[in-house]
């Protein structure tokens, strides 16, 4: 008995003695000392006092309507504060969805905010609500973080939602940035005279899977973005099924029927600097809807049009949006000599044109992954 315990005993020693690496079978030497990490020669080994951002966190707060308002706030309390208002169908985290130009943004030093919509994400559908809903909500939320006064960057089916916020506070825009945005002016999508339920069966199989609600064309710039995709899917089931709401396409369906109202908002009182970003490739906001926007505001808006882009061109051109965002609307966003660099305009003009430089981050001139 007393021989089996000592034999199992040793046994165990062995086997951790193997584990650890200090013995060697066959061999009276012992293992060496693994080197030092910052050894000559060696990748320098550090590691990190702070977490890296795994995204914006999405806050909630109460407000004096009694619903519960959600957003994400990033950046710098001191930052130039934009709201962002993402496309039909986003929650307030849609925003991360820029963040592989997040260093620009940050050397920019602006702060960027979004406040989730009417059904998606965490916050619950109420079908007596419209876009007029969202623009108070988000004036409060804005008081409620000190801002007073914001850019507005708006995308996609955003641009409805800029122009109800831009006709209720103008005093509160810095400068109104319309990417592929929809104008809530002119002739009226095609789905307006389906019925609820004929629109929603029509909606339901890209509501239940995220990959065909975010697909691309194979030629689209997006591809070159490492992870663009998988964040595109996980934002996309976020905002169909973060409260359990199983892809029911109630609140898709009354958010695409309120881009059906017409008149759209008066702009007439909105002084603040209007850019439109238009993609000549884009069949899903084409690029006749830049005349249709020109017609419904004031002044004379800067307007970028991009062959390069469909309806992607915010992405392709976040760099250069951000640029403007950050009040810089005369420098151009270009790469040149494998470097990236914003550049005066009508440099920048010469140099593309001359084949010595290409517009945006030499980013987008490296393979996709």
């Amino acid at each position: 008995m007393k021989r089996s315990v000592l034999a199992a005993c040793g046994a165990t020693a062995l086997a951790t003695a193997l584990l650890t690496g200090s013995v060697v079978l066959g061999a009276t030497a012992t293992a060496k000392p693994a080197p030092e990490p910052h050894a000559a020669g060696r990748h320098q080994a550090r590691i990190q006092d702070h977490f890296d951002s795994l995204g914006p966190e999405v806050r909630a707060t109460k407000l004096s309507s009694g619903r519960t308002a959600h957003y994400i706030d990033e950046g710098p309390r001191d930052g130039l504060p934009v709201l962002f208002i993402g496309g039909t169908g986003t929650s307030a985290r849609a925003a991360h969805m820029t963040d592989f130009f997040r260093s620009t943004r940050e050397s920019l030093h602006l702060r960027l905010i979004s406040v989730e919509r009417n059904g998606f994400g965490d916050t619950a559908y109420d079908k007596d609500l419209g876009k007029a809903d969202f623009a108070k909500d988000a004036l409060e939320v804005l008081d409620r973080i000190g801002v007073e006064k914001v850019g507005v960057a708006a995308i996609s089916g955003g641009g409805p939602y800029a122009a109800e916020l831009a006709s209720r506070a103008p005093q509160r825009i810095r400068a109104l940035h319309l990417a592929a945005a929809l104008p809530p002016y002119g002739e009226q999508p095609d789905y307006c005279g389906l019925s609820d339920a004929e629109l929603g069966k029509q909606l339901a199989p890209t509501i239940a899977d995220p990959r065909k609600w975010w697909a691309f064309p194979d030629d689209s710039p997006t591809k070159k973005i490492p992870g663009f995709a998988d964040t595109a899917y996980e934002e996309g089931a976020r905002t169909y099924h973060q409260r359990g709401q199983q892809a029911d396409p109630a609140p898709q369906v009354h958010e695409q029927k309120l881009y059906c109202e017409r008149p759209g908002p008066d702009l007439s009182k909105l002084t603040a600097p209007v850019f439109l970003y238009s993609g000549k490739k884009d069949t899903t906001v084409p690029p006749s809807t830049v005349d249709t926007w020109r017609q419904h505001l004031p002044g004379k808006p800067v307007v970028r049009s991009y062959a390069d882009s469909g309806h992607d061109v915010q992405y392709r051109h976040w760099d250069q949006i951000l640029t403007d965002l950050a009040g810089y609307p005369d420098r151009t966003v270009i790469c040149v000599n494998g470097h990236s660099e914003m550049a005066r305009a009508e440099a920048a003009k010469r140099l593309v044109a001359d084949g010595r430089a290409t517009l945006g981050s030499c980013a987008w001139q490296k393979p996709g992954d």
